[in-house]
Parts: C-alpha cells; structure tokens; sequence
C-alpha cells in the first residue's frame, strides 16, 4: 500500500480538547482513513480516477460512513486505523441522491462507533470539528457558516447542505462533529466563496439526516430500494442566466443524442430552465430512470428540439467485488 503522506492541519486550526465538552480525541479515533483501488476500465475511472483516497467514520460495528465517490466501482478498499492496522473494506452500497458511501469492514476495527445527532437541529454560527483521520493533528475547528441549497453540475442537488468554514485541506469522508460529540454530516466538497472582497475555502457537507432514510436499504440492497431519478449523463453550469453544457459523460444519453459542450438548455418539456435547481427538479419530476425527457436546446444560433432517453446510472456502473 501506498503510504500516507505526513501533513497536519495548522496548529492554529486544530481542535483543542478544552474546547469542547466531550471527549475529542476518541471522538475523533471513529475517523479512520480510507483507500480504494478502481478498475481502469470502471465507468467512474475516466473522471475520479483509478486510486482514491480520504477518510471514513465508523457509525456502527464494522460499518464505515463516507462519501460516495472515493468508493464508486471499487475494487478493493482498505480502512487505515490510528494505530497502523490497515483493516480490508468490502464497499457496501452508495446513494446517489444524498452523496453518501457505505464500507463493511472485513477484519475487527476495536474502536467505537461516534454516535450520530441531527444535522436539522444545528444552526448556522455553531462551533463544530471536520475530524480527518489521525487524530487532532489531521483535522479542523470550523463553524457552520451556511445552510443552503446545492446544486452540483454531475446532476446532483441538495435541499439544504451545510458548509463549514475554515476548511478542512482532506475533505472526502471527514465527520462533521457537533458540540455533543455527535456526527452531523459527510464532507464532500471544498468550495471558494467571495467574503469581504477576497476569496476563501468552505468545505461542503452532506447533512446525516439523509442518511436515516436509506441506512437500511442500502446496507440490505447496495442501494435505495424505490426507482432511480432519470439521469442523462451531461454536466452543466450557469451563465448569464442561461444553462450552458460543459461536459458530457461518455456512454450516457447525452452522449448519445450528440450533444455538445457549449449547447444552451432552454427548456425541459416545453418549460423553460435557467437554473441548475430548475433543471433538475423539472426533469426529476417526470418519472423514473426510463422516462423519456423532451429537452429545446440552442446551439450556435439554432435552437432545435431533441429528445433524450434517460437511465439509470447505476447500470452504466461495476458492481463492486464480493468477498
């Protein structure tokens, strides 16, 4: 195995146990590292990459909480502890929807799960910790300085996210701590917002009450167990007021239909969109993975009409191996 590069997070950024009311640092030995290994070939490969790297949070007995993309098609996946085990993972099942990522370890663990709280009942100002795995060293005291709306141009959208700041430099898979020593969230994201005339990181986090209403399918299934969303395969941002295409995912419908970086978006089944939200909600709204989805798109001064076959991503995906 690759070894870990040492790093640490400035001492002026890292938790001090005094601070908090419970016990930091076994709080903070639920976060473990984690590795995976993916296949070449993997659907995913082309843009996550064939080797990914960040952290987990144990949240039951052997059973590991991070986000979904560092374990998309994996291989092989292994659990770095604190005290130098590396422990073999079997990726359990992911959740499109929310971001989240489930591993089952496959050897003992002997650490205690960090008990999970509700991301709703925090607030924007609160004192919290984004734990990295190794201890005080490898993780953040932040705030919560948001609750807002995601959208994410891979056809991705979150109700209310919460964003921290300062940000935590490893953020894929770091656990969000709240004042009880409680996990809230699942970094996902770092960001750059504009504040006071000058740019600075937030890490975005997938909030931990998403994932009480798919734990169950997903450690029983792999995944959630109702129809997936129509997907096709495009990835978008805003411009203007205008929904631009700036990549298209080989292989998905998008792809198929010839659309082009570069096309403009102006309506989903006759009703106009402007915005990534807009977008998403109006092409959700139409079925399930399937549904057929009428799109008017203008492209170097023509606007025609095209109609694309959504699916469900999940097919276009390896099944992760079994052990």
């Amino acid at each position: 195995m690759p070894s870990t590069t040492e790093w640490k997070v400035p001492a002026a950024f890292q938790p001090r146990p005094e601070d908090y009311r419970y016990d930091l640092d076994r709080a903070l030995t639920s976060v473990i590292g984690l590795h995976s290994i993916i296949p070449p070939d993997a659907f995913s490969a082309e843009t996550l990459g064939t080797e990914r790297a960040g952290n987990g949070v144990l949240i039951d007995d052997g059973l590991v909480l991070t986000i979904g993309y560092l374990i998309t098609e994996a291989a092989a996946v292994w659990l770095h502890l604190g005290d130098g085990r590396a422990v073999e993972g079997h990726a359990l099942g992911f959740d499109f929807e929310s971001g989240f990522g489930l591993v089952q370890a496959l050897g003992r663990l002997d650490i205690k799960p960090l008990p999970i709280g509700s991301s709703a009942a925090t607030q924007v100002g609160d004192n919290v910790v984004l734990g990295g795995a190794g201890g005080r060293t490898r993780s953040v005291a932040s705030q919560i300085a948001a609750k807002q709306e995601f959208a994410g141009y891979w056809e991705y959208l979150l109700d209310e996210a919460i964003f921290t700041y300062p940000s935590h430099p490893n953020w894929g898979g770091t656990g969000l701590i709240n004042n009880a020593g409680e996990l809230i969230g699942i970094g996902s994201l770092q960001l750059e917002r504009e504040r006071s005339g000058r740019a600075e990181h937030v890490n975005m986090i997938v909030p931990i009450d998403l994932l009480k209403p798919v734990l169950s399918d997903l450690r029983k299934f792999g995944r959630v167990d109702r129809p997936a969303r129509p997907w096709l395969g495009m990835y978008t941002t805003e411009i203007d007021n205008r929904l631009v295409v700036v990549g298209v995912a080989s292989k998905g419908p998008a792809a198929r239909a010839e659309l082009k970086t570069g096309d403009v978006i102006l309506a989903v089944d006759g009703d106009k969109v402007t915005s990534q939200t807009g977008f998403y909600r109006k092409l959700w709204s139409l079925g399930a993975a399937g549904v057929d989805v009428p799109l008017t798109i203008y492209h170097e001064g023509v606007t025609f009409d095209v109609t694309l076959t959504s699916i469900d991503r999940m097919k276009l995906l390896k099944a992760p191996r079994l052990h």
